[in-house]
């Protein structure tokens, strides 16, 4: 090897030290890693408001959201859905709505700023429903205009074509409560009282307090909203009570002993709005847990207090354990050690709602949190299984069963296309994204290629089986999914770079030769989509606007993935793309910070596509790792 190649060698070897020891120093002592989930400003928003409506905010430090909400405003007036987004219309009308509660002023800088913003945009009759929703809930906008949901669904059969588990487990966990807020529509009166008329572009007067047409076959809708109304003015509603207790039911039984529902900052909210309107005390049990949750998604510095959305500590520790381990350490070192059996812990015994639909699979997934037994996920028990083959614990049966528990768990939530959803099986209505209610556009949950190559990945990796037919339905399905360009879409990772890394990985590691020009299609389009910095980047926009694929600045979480996708795709056909690959490991080396870290402003985490977006806080510090690691072994 010639002098200027030992030196990126030790360059490397050096990166790879300062990473490893950077994520050792940051292990919790009970063995987990975790870091902050950020989203948007709304979600602390729509808590103030919550803890507005409760009384309950004098007892919080909500004074700090004011300073987390003026630092997150940017110069256009505006605050963002991802960041460098230019401003969303929402996002910002639930920020000045928090600002307003928070006692600032219409007349601060800030705020006329804001309203200039806004009113550009379209002002409040333009914003979302759920934005709609929350401003009803202090009458700064008329129930009228946001859409009915009759408590009758509660009752629908589990055999019926629409019931509620016809949802996404997201979209399920909000809707039950909302069934309850929206059959009572409460107006709260909160201190300091306010209105928010100056937000409203054509004035508050000439407001038309209708939902959107469509102009198309989805208009049906309305019209079947109409009939809602109608019936709820009459009090012709059939079977309202009933399907109050049965979501108020629904609801109680759903709810961990740590308070949490659904892991989810939205289903927390929207359920202690629905045991509100139920005239629940504040000093129940219930009620007090439910609002020690949420707190306990809350982040608090010293001049600021933001919450998150969820959190995500089995993922984490599932990722760092196999960073730590893909890069150098040993099976049974201490920290992975720790961090597997804190793991095998958390595995989920229960059976969740996904049995509902699924009548043949045993309980042994994993969530996402440290709470949520209802809502185990494919993605994170395919990861966490993955971590746990590469580790050596004290005892190994224990391992090895709880391995095949979660491998049988799996495979019965296999999809009737082939591929696997990542919290449900079959949940796939799509009519579901064209109700009025539904415009964020995520009602369902289909299987897609990203958690399908997961699991594909981890059966390879870890030499596990499923029955031959469903892996063969699983491939076709991941060849079905390639775009024309030769690249795959991710659900739940920003975006194409995302999908066709994880896509590689699989691929690359299941008959391989069989599926050569396929992979070699899907490192081609990533080679090409390359920076000229060395870097990969691809911007949130990308799922709005097509022509973005793999377009964006660069990032060390997606050069890591590109690399990883590079580095599979190379060891299955033999064809290594030499120099983009030295280009990535050179960006991610010279990006590194001298702690070991790296830094990314940007998002590159998915919640739903095109309407709320994530940025992992360590998502930029493992996937650099293990791409480290993996071009390590390459080059021994």
């Amino acid at each position: 090897m010639r002098t200027q190649d030992r030196v990126k060698v030790n360059q490397v070897a050096e990166a790879i030290a300062a990473s490893q020891q950077y994520l050792l120093s940051i292990q919790n002592p009970a063995g987990y890693w975790w870091a902050e989930l950020e989203s948007n400003v709304t979600i602390t928003a729509e808590t103030v408001l919550l803890h507005k409506i409760w009384g309950t905010d004098q007892t919080r430090p909500l004074h700090k959201v004011e300073a987390y909400l003026r630092q997150e405003q940017r110069q256009h007036g505006g605050w963002e859905l991802f960041y460098g987004d230019g401003g969303e219309l929402s996002t910002s009308v639930e920020a000045y709505m928090a600002l307003r509660l928070l006692d600032v002023p219409a007349t601060d800088p800030a705020m006329i700023r804001a309203k200039a913003f806004i009113l550009k945009r379209g002002g409040i009759s333009k914003t979302r429903i759920f934005t709609k929703l929350h401003l009803a809930l202090i009458g700064c906008y008329n129930w009228r205009g946001i859409p009915s949901l009759p408590p009758w669904i509660m009752l629908l059969p589990k055999a019926f074509p629409v019931n509620i588990y016809e949802m996404s487990s997201w979209a399920r966990s909000s809707t039950v409560p909302l069934l309850i807020v929206c059959d009572r529509k409460p107006v709260f009166i909160t201190d300091p009282t306010i209105n928010l008329d100056e937000l409203y572009a054509e004035g508050v007067d000439r407001v038309r307090w209708e939902l959107p047409q469509s102009g198309d076959w989805t208009d049906l809708f309305l019209t079947l909203d109409q009939g809602f109304k109608w019936a709820e003015s009459l009090n012709l509603v059939p079977f309202r009570e009933e399907g109050i207790k049965a979501a108020e039911k629904w609801i109680l039984e759903r709810q961990e002993a740590t308070g949490d529902w659904g892991g989810i900052i939205p289903a927390m909210l929207n359920s202690m709005l629905a045991l509100r309107c139920l005239d629940y005390e504040r000093s129940d049990p219930i009620v007090e847990r439910g609002l020690q949750a949420i707190d306990n998604f809350a982040i608090e510095t010293e001049n600021s207090y933001r919450v998150q959305p969820c959190v995500s500590p089995v993922w984490d520790t599932a990722w760092v354990m196999r960073a730590l381990v893909e890069s150098g350490f040993a099976p049974d070192h201490p920290t992975v050690v720790k961090a597997g059996e804190w793991l095998l812990q958390k595995q989920i015994l229960d059976y969740g709602d996904w049995a509902v639909k699924n009548s043949q699979g045993k309980p042994g997934a994993w969530a996402f949190e440290f709470d949520n037994r209802f809502y185990p996920d494919v993605d994170d028990s395919a990861v966490v299984v993955m971590a746990l083959h590469l580790a050596k614990l004290p005892n190994e049966k224990i391992k090895q069963a709880a391995i095949a528990r979660a491998v049988n768990w799996i495979a019965s939530m296999q999809c009737k296309p082939g591929g696997w959803a990542a919290f449900d099986l079959d949940n796939d209505q799509d009519w579901l994204n064209s109700i009025p209610y539904g415009d964020l556009k995520a009602m369902i949950d289909p299987n897609t290629a990203d958690v399908t190559a997961r699991v594909v990945e981890m059966l390879g990796a870890c030499d596990l089986s499923i029955d031959s037919d469903n892996l063969e339905r699983s491939l076709t399905y991941l060849l079905r999914e390639q775009e024309t360009e030769g690249c795959w879409f991710g659900r739940w990772g920003v975006n194409y770079i995302y999908g066709t890394s994880g896509v590689l990985s699989a691929l690359a590691l299941i008959d391989p030769q069989r599926h050569k020009v396929s992979i070699e299609r899907g490192a081609a389009w990533l080679v090409g989509c390359q920076n000229p910095d060395g870097g990969w980047g691809e911007t949130c926009r990308s799922y709005d606007d097509p022509s973005l694929k793999g377009k964006g600045n660069s990032t060390a979480s997606q050069t890591a993935w590109a690399l990883i996708g590079l580095l599979a795709a190379g060891e299955a056909t033999g064809k290594f793309a030499l120099e983009a690959i030295e280009q990535g490991i050179g960006y991610l080396v010279t990006t590194q910070k001298s702690d070991g870290t790296w830094f990314e402003a940007d998002f590159t985490g998915t919640g739903f596509p095109c309407h709320f977006y994530l940025k992992y806080h360590l998502y930029q510090q493992y996937f650099p790792l293990i791409a480290l690691g993996r071009y390590q072994a390459v080059l021994r």
